[in-house]
């Protein structure tokens, strides 16, 4: 094969951080090229470099062994390299086809736009890549994995033939994913070079033919996938072994008093679910995606019309108007998007975290105590172990691991009691993980209950004291202990629920 890209001893420093030393990556014609490790290694900043986004300090980028210079991402797509950001750079209010050649549309000798032009060429495009995609649809009307497609026949469209996939699975159901990896395997078979990251390891062994490792922002190792295997992927990208990345198991404290019990009832459903949450305890909501998880979560804390909603705290009847009063009663919410739904991004982790109970900080009236906050931010983030050079650090410089800890101390400064997880380590590499698996069972062990949604299985198996299955809506099974297995769980989430007017979980015992 031949070296479409060549990235050479590459060196790129910020103020105060070394973001890149020395690092080098080589994707050959028809390859799919993973580029692997932990937030933080570098791999988006060796990326932007390469679309001309950042200047290196020191190194050389070569296509097809021809040193090239780009002084912006314009001059990165005219050498035909593209790039699919993990944030959609799609305009939502603009039709597909008027996405995929903005800025560039084709005109006549008068200056008129080719309309005729640029939907043949869609169409072209849609056809190579094997999906049925409406051109002129409206982009916010598409699901997001057809968002994704449409980002990947922008970059198509520049003729690219180099392709940055950059954490295109995240949020792409398993359907999707696969319908991803369809696309991905005809483009490799038309030569396109692509650069694929992701933190789902098992992806990696799925499509990818040579892996490249980066840790610290320094090339630790290239290798074919067939020379390889999960642990020792984990060994290099992390620099040690992870012989288990979920805390040890504890027995179920079946005595554990009762924080939550609910009966639920959809605005548009005719069923009513029931669940119950116990002190301590870490409780999973587990099903397809669409199976109705989340609906039910953000019910339970007012944020989703109901039909029925008995909710009881501690024994006594509470009604939550909205997430405020979920939040006042000891509820709190880490959102599945925390950078969309959870944090101020621009914000500093202090603000972050005392942004939802300034007022207690206010000593005298109208004027903020910093000194105050400072010390409560300083016990927040020891708390849960946040990875910071200061509180006064803006959040959206953090990994997504510390990001989600920064959501879960502001919770805790508030008092919650609960937490809701929402997809707690989307988007976060796996030794963060081990960092949210422990802080959660850290967590349970000192009373507080956690909810947990998650679509990764091996999370809800290796974590939950009990599990519900959810199906087409509604719970369809309660397990707990010996019962919590992978495919009993899924065993569960395909079949088609009984169509009763009240949901009644069913139990392994009672099978």
């Amino acid at each position: 094969m031949t070296a479409v890209l060549s990235l050479e001893h590459v060196s790129k420093g910020f103020p105060g951080v070394k973001a890149l030393d020395d690092v080098s990556l080589t994707v050959e014609a028809g390859e799919i090229h993973a580029l692997l490790g932990e937030n933080g290694a570098g791999k988006s900043t060796l990326m932007k470099i390469l679309c001309g986004i950042y200047q290196p300090d020191e190194g050389t980028i070569r296509l097809n062994g021809e040193a090239r210079h780009f002084s912006s991402y314009r001059d990165a797509c005219a050498a035909g390299v593209g790039i699919v950001f993990q944030e959609f750079s799609l305009v939502p209010w603009l039709s597909v086809v008027d996405n995929i050649f903005l800025g560039r549309e084709p005109r006549n000798r008068l200056g008129l736009i080719q309309r005729a032009r640029m939907m043949a060429e869609a169409y072209e495009l849609f056809d190579r890549l094997d999906i049925d995609i409406d051109p002129e649809i409206q982009v916010h009307r598409l699901s997001v994995a057809d968002q994704q497609f449409v980002e990947i026949a922008k970059a198509l469209s520049l003729n690219a033939r180099v392709l940055v996939l950059d954490e295109p699975t995240a949020p792409l159901t398993p359907t999707e994913v696969e319908r991803l990896f369809k696309i991905m395997r005809r483009l490799r078979e038309g030569g396109v070079a692509m650069v694929f990251i992701s933190h789902h390891l098992e992806e990696i062994f799925q499509v990818c033919d040579r892996i490249t490792v980066l840790r610290d922002g320094t090339y630790v190792d290239s290798c074919a996938v067939t020379e390889t295997d999960h642990d020792a992927l984990v060994e290099m990208m992390i620099g040690r072994k992870v012989d288990n990345i979920f805390p040890p198991r504890e027995p179920r404290n079946t005595n554990a008093p009762i924080l939550l019990e609910a009966e639920i009832g959809m605005k548009h459903a005719t069923h009513t679910d029931s669940l119950t949450l116990a002190k301590g305890e870490i409780l999973g909501f587990a099903g397809l995606v669409g199976s109705g998880r989340s609906e039910l979560a953000m019910a339970l804390i007012g944020a989703y019309p109901t039909r029925v909603a008995k909710i009881r705290l501690d024994g006594r009847e509470v009604r939550f108007r909205s997430p405020a009063d979920a939040l006042d009663a000891g509820i709190g919410l880490l959102p599945e998007d925390r950078k969309r739904q959870g944090l101020i991004l621009p914000f500093s982790c202090g603000d972050n975290i005392t942004l939802n109970h300034l007022k207690q900080f206010y000593r005298p009236a109208p004027f903020l105590s910093r000194s105050r906050e400072a010390d409560t931010v300083d016990a927040a983030m020891d708390q849960v172990r946040v990875k910071a050079p200061s509180a006064e650090t803006p959040v959206q410089s953090l990994s997504g691991g510390n990001q989600q800890k920064v959501v879960i101390a502001r919770w805790l400064d508030r008092g919650c009691r609960i937490l809701i997880f929402d997809e707690p380590t989307r988007g976060i590499d796996v030794g963060a993980k081990s960092e949210i698996y422990a802080l959660m069972k850290r967590l349970a062990s000192q009373g507080i209950a956690i909810i947990m949604i998650s679509s990764e299985l091996p999370e809800i198996t290796g974590l939950c004291d009990r599990v519900l299955v959810f199906s087409h809506g509604r719970i369809v099974a309660e397990l707990a202990d010996g019962e919590i297995e992978a495919d009993t769980i899924m065993r569960h989430a395909v079949t088609e629920p009984r169509r009763d007017d009240v949901s009644q979980p069913v139990t392994e015992d009672a099978r």
